[in-house]
């Protein structure tokens, strides 16, 4: 999946704290103890936003020019940068049929994993095609 830019406000805050947020994604927002730390959790906060608009259905925004960024009056703003995030790969609902007696027992093995019926069966199909992957010599490093 290719990454997407977005532009991301470096601000300082109350008591030392440095916050960031995206003009892009209004709840989107991250803070530290540090500008480096703040930064470095920017990434993970925009590609949570992103998948937030996938889980709704939503187009992605068009990233702002930077030059358009107005920040609220009073903010200290430190600078803006650009962060980067994979775009997030769209879920689509299909139907299966199985025994009711083998989706009862993947419903408790998924339920003691901690996870649901869906990401049980994303889980197994994963692992099923990576091991077909290795087993034929198509998983990993490019062969020379």
């Amino acid at each position: 999946m290719p990454q997407r830019f977005y532009p991301a406000v470096l601000e300082r805050g109350d008591k030392g704290a440095i916050g960031v947020w995206f003009p892009d994604f209004p709840g989107a927002v991250v803070a530290a103890l540090s500008q480096e730390e703040a930064m470095a959790r920017a990434s993970d906060a925009l590609a949570e936003a992103m998948c937030g608009c996938a889980e709704r259905d939503e187009p992605l925004p068009r990233p702002t020019p930077l030059e358009d960024i107005k920040p609220p009056a009073g903010s200290d703003v430190i600078g803006v940068f650009a962060v980067g995030a994979t775009t997030p790969d769209p879920s689509e609902r299909v139907n299966v049929y199985l025994p009711k007696s083998l989706i009862e027992r993947i419903d408790r093995l998924a339920s003691d994993l901690g996870m649901n019926r869906s990401s049980f069966f994303g889980m197994a199909a994963s692992q099923m095609l990576r091991l077909h992957a290795v087993s034929h010599g198509t998983y990993g490093p490019a062969k020379k």
